[in-house]
């Protein structure tokens, strides 16, 4: 995701055993915490390599086979901290702020191309994630499981072509107290 010389070869690999693309979910991400003065310059690019210019190659990759098929459908799984800045954050913070940033600005570009985008900003959902300012220990049933959020994806995917779901907020509904 990091490297667009690898993405752009994943991408023909696609074009290859499919035959095209018609959907892209940007959905890796992770995420270095520490306070602005401690961070390092390499956890700084570490979060807006992986979270920011990932989702730019793969999106730019992802938009020119669409120009070709006549439309697709690109969805930025981003964060509430892209939205929601916490104190430790700042190199993700950015990348996800970043990110919703660079959807919608790519749903204003491509529209009128029948490239519909939408960003899905999930609260604290139970992965392998770890840090940032929840607590990943202990009882996990507070919050949204991985499959609520492909719900969510389907759901938008689903909508008629007339209609474009462009930004979703999911929260846990019952977050620890």
């Amino acid at each position: 995701m990091t490297r667009p010389d690898e993405v752009q070869n994943f991408f023909q690999a696609i074009d290859a055993a499919f035959g095209g693309l018609d959907i892209l979910v940007n959905n890796a991400g992770a995420g270095v915490f520490s306070r602005v003065a401690e961070m390092s310059v390499e956890a700084w690019h570490r979060n807006i390599d992986l979270n920011l210019n990932g989702p730019f190659y793969c999106s730019r990759e992802a938009l020119a086979r669409f120009r070709n098929r006549g439309g697709g459908f690109v969805i930025n799984i981003s964060s509430l901290a892209g939205k929601n800045a916490f104190s430790g954050g700042a190199g993700y913070n950015a990348s996800k702020f970043g990110l919703n940033g660079f959807g919608e600005a790519m749903m204003l570009d491509h529209r009128q191309e029948n490239v519909r985008v939408a960003t899905i900003m999930p609260g604290s959902v139970h992965t392998g994630f770890s840090g940032g300012p929840s607590d990943r220990t202990g009882d996990p049933s507070w919050m949204i499981q991985p499959e609520d959020v492909a719900e969510v994806v389907d759901l938008v995917l689903r909508m008629p072509a007339r209609t474009m779901v462009s930004l979703v907020e999911m929260r846990p509904s019952r977050p620890r107290k």
